[in-house]
């Protein structure tokens, strides 16, 4: 299995902007193009801003490159999700002002994986860099 690190860091608000960018060009490097790309970012988007919004205003975001995948993990400090919310299945109703976020992450990649408690939450999403199979 090789594995290459394309990004981690800390952010919080300020950082989001520059991170979505450095996300998408990271993402191109390691092979996402078109559609699947733009996905991608829609996702690791969501989840920066849920973690500032929702978990503490501060979070931490790693990206990499695995056996044909982009990968982002994204985890904050909050006080971690009801138990309603970990497994977002459905999709919220069009008159809900919130709760898209992991519900669109989830939708527009191909792996999610979400880990909550009283400690944080960490999403973990990846995208084939090909459709074929690995």
């Amino acid at each position: 299995m090789s594995t290459q690190v394309l990004l981690s860091e800390t952010f919080d608000h300020s950082a989001i902007t520059a991170l979505r960018h450095a996300v998408a060009s990271c993402a191109t490097d390691a092979g996402l193009r078109g559609d699947r790309l733009d996905d991608f970012v829609v996702a690791v988007n969501e989840l920066l801003t849920n973690a500032v919004r929702h978990g503490g205003g501060v979070g931490r975001v790693s990206l990499w490159h695995a056996d044909g995948s982009v990968v982002c993990e994204v985890s904050d400090s909050g006080g971690g999700l009801p138990a309603q919310r970990a497994e977002p299945a459905a999709r919220p109703a069009a008159n809900q002002p919130g709760g898209w976020g992991l519900w669109l992450a989830e939708e527009l990649t191909d792996e999610f994986d979400i880990r909550t408690g009283a400690g944080g939450t960490t999403v973990r999403v990846s995208s084939r860099s090909s459709l074929r199979d690995p």
